[in-house]
């Protein structure tokens, strides 16, 4: 019988991952590879070769490869994106240098706000005004609009953005701008706010529609080349991608929607914790994914991953649905510094995959949190990323030294600073984590994933004071994984703007049957023609709040609406620990996530054996001083083993570092569960 694979690829600062499932077997695959920043996809061809090499897998058999990337993202980091234009109303064209009028910082005296991606000399304002309830009161005046393209040619742009008052209401206008820009400028891409995301507040819709254009160029280059390079593979499969809201689209979809995959990789990762999480039976989760240049932390909740929007993308937020994450400059490749004053600074300054840490041997010459784990003997007694990196010793040293000499401290001292420094870094991360979400971490098992997740996450559990970590197979290719578990999703939105009451039901009815119509359609466009779930939900106020809260509700509670009431009431409730049962209530949008229902992802299990128990050999480790702590391999673990830490776990994509203190037990699925004594 053929073989059938399905793969996951992701692709960080440091390595593209690999995660391939053979689905008549169950066999799963997983692999590493450096990444080429000089040849974007070159490193997909090289992974492509070696699974074959190693695995069997033949290309051609690949029938399902979901892809996530970074290249949105750093692209607005790096502010590399596109040269664009801005038309907006005339008299509005510093919507979004107002912004919100908050500081990024309130009591800082030396923040600053960042660096608009479209610059004030390319935002036009043109005559035309719609208002609120959709009347027009001017139309576009199209002699003006042609001015504005011209000067925006002129100027050597490469788009331009419409975002017009009120196109939430009605998108007439912004189609009538588009069409004529089109017709005055065919060479230039032209995005319309309310075709991104079509939600009341200009400044949140004009942003994302802004963030959308800055990356098309590059975003879409990739995955056509990314589509070509798959089809010279030989491989059968369409490239679908991961997205912010953890869900999947096709590539097509992906060169137009480009601001749905912003987020995608560190998305797919806690998708993949969560599918993790259910497995092995953990109902509440802290995620810790640390790759080459940040940390990232998501709350799992009863198997489910948190949602919201405002995430920010680098300097900007993003104000469309995401899988909710926060983040930190800590990773393994985070450089590691003495400041004016004498103090010890990691991150957020990173040295990358080129050269990435001395200790890979690739030309680094700073410190980073990787070299300070060799020089504390928790990595460097085996080959790294599945034999592709050998770790240099004496590199570590020599990058370490000059700080130990600069802070008057041992190497080893200095070392153990860094990684403490970097523990604390993150301490404080969660912190803020868990007070937004009004939860206590010590109520979580941490998972820790992501390359650098498994070296660092037991500290952090213990510092934080969680007695449950759950480390997976394979942690270091989780985000590669979420994408082989994730579904096709696809988030919908009608602005209501309208009191809670039996007069606006029969429209909210109306809204529910258009928008269940607009999902199935997308859904059905992506490939997808399984079942399709549809969850509903409002943003709801008390009338005078300024925001609003997410109500999860069935379309039926609409013929009951005091249901409706009762659920915003109690997550009120639960979120500000204050509700009004008298109060007058407001429905600001609707929403809609139509989510593709596929064959649930299997792998294989084995019965735990009571007294399992593996041996591993003596290494010298510096934790307050040299001692020496058995290293394992992780490859010959079977469920049911149970050691005592301290101790390192070797294996092909991470390291595993477990302090004094805890007690490892391997389950049938071989994860990897810590447990601290009270």
């Amino acid at each position: 019988m053929s073989s059938d694979w399905k793969i996951g690829v992701d692709i960080g600062g440091t390595f593209m991952d690999f995660c391939a499932l053979e689905t008549r077997t169950g066999r799963v695959a997983s692999l590493k590879v450096l990444t080429t920043p000089d040849d974007p996809g070159a490193e997909l061809v090289t992974g492509l070769g070696l699974l074959a090499e190693r695995e069997g897998l033949d290309p051609t058999a690949i029938h399902r490869f979901v892809h996530g990337t970074t290249v949105g993202i750093n692209t607005i980091i790096q502010r590399k994106g596109a040269k664009m234009a801005l038309v907006t109303n005339a008299g509005f064209e510093d919507v979004i240098e107002l912004a919100r009028l908050r500081m990024p910082e309130m009591y800082s005296l030396f923040c600053h706000r960042p660096e608009p991606l479209v610059p004030r000399d390319l935002i036009f304002g043109i005559p035309v005004r719609m208002r609120a309830d959709g009347r027009e009161t001017q139309a576009p005046d199209l002699a003006v609009l042609a001015d504005c393209v011209a000067q925006a040619q002129a100027s050597g742009v490469e788009g331009i953005i419409i975002a017009l008052l009120h196109s939430w209401r009605d998108p007439t206008h912004e189609m009538a701008v588009k069409a004529e820009i089109n017709r005055l400028a065919p060479e230039l891409f032209v995005f319309g706010s309310a075709e991104v995301w079509p939600v009341v507040r200009e400044y949140e819709r004009t942003s994302t529609a802004i963030l959308n254009g800055y990356v098309h160029p590059r975003v879409s280059g990739y995955l056509e080349a990314l589509e070509v390079r798959l089809v010279d593979q030989g491989v059968p499969a369409r490239a679908l991608l991961t997205k912010s809201n953890g869900g999947l689209m096709n590539a097509v979809e992906g060169r137009r929607d480009c601001v749905s995959m912003l987020l995608s990789g560190t998305a797919s990762g806690v998708i993949g914790a969560a599918y993790l999480a259910r497995q092995a039976g953990e109902n509440r989760v802290l995620t810790l994914d640390i790759g080459g240049t940040s940390a990232d932390f998501a709350l799992i909740i009863d198997g489910t991953p948190q949602f919201g929007s405002g995430e920010l993308i680098g300097e900007f937020p993003l104000h469309i649905p995401s899988v909710s994450v926060s983040s930190i400059g800590i990773g393994g490749g985070s450089i590691a510094s003495v400041d004016g004053q004498g103090v010890l600074r990691v991150g957020p300054e990173s040295a990358g995959s080129v050269p990435g840490p001395a200790c890979y041997g690739r030309g680094g010459t700073r410190a980073t949190v990787t070299d300070a784990m060799v020089v504390c003997g928790w990595l460097g007694h085996s080959d790294m990323a599945y034999g592709q990196l050998t770790i240099d010793r004496d590199q570590a040293w020599a990058v370490v030294s000059p700080l130990a000499a600069q802070v008057g401290r041992s190497v080893e001292d200095t070392a153990q600073a860094i990684l403490d420094v970097a523990v604390s870094e993150m301490f404080v991360e969660v912190e803020k984590l868990a007070s937004r979400a009004g939860v206590d971490p010590r109520d979580f098992t941490l998972m820790p994933f992501g390359g650098g997740g498994p070296m660092l996450g037991a500290f952090l559990a213990r510092d934080l004071g969680l007695r449950r970590v759950l480390a997976p197979r394979w942690p270091g290719v989780v985000s590669a994984l979420g994408g082989l578990v994730a579904e096709m999703r696809g988030d919908f939105i009608r602005t209501v703007y309208a009191d809670f009451s039996p007069e606006t039901l029969p429209a909210l009815t109306k809204a529910c049957l258009n928008l269940a119509e607009e999902g199935r359609s997308w859904v059905a466009a992506q490939g997808h023609a399984g079942a399709v779930d549809l969850r509903f939900s409002l943003d709801m106020r008390y009338a005078g709040q300024s925001y609003e809260i997410d109500v999860p509700i069935h379309p039926d509670w609409l013929a009951t609406p005091e249901r409706i009431t009762e659920a915003f009431h109690a997550g009120h409730r639960q979120r500000y620990d204050f509700d009004d049962p008298k109060g007058r209530l407001e429905v600001v949008n609707l929403r809609l996530s139509a989510i593709g229902l596929g064959a649930p992802v299997t792998f294989p299990e084995a019965e735990e054996r009571s007294g399992a128990w593996v041996e591993g050999r003596e290494i010298p480790v510096y934790v307050r001083g040299e001692r020496m702590i058995p290293l394992y391999d992780r490859e010959v673990f079977s469920p049911g083993v149970v050691f005592e830490g301290p101790a390192v776990v070797a294996q092909s994509d991470t390291t595993f570092a477990i302090p004094e203190g805890a007690t490892a037990r391997v389950d049938r699925y071989l994860n990897i569960h810590l447990t601290f004594a009270e």
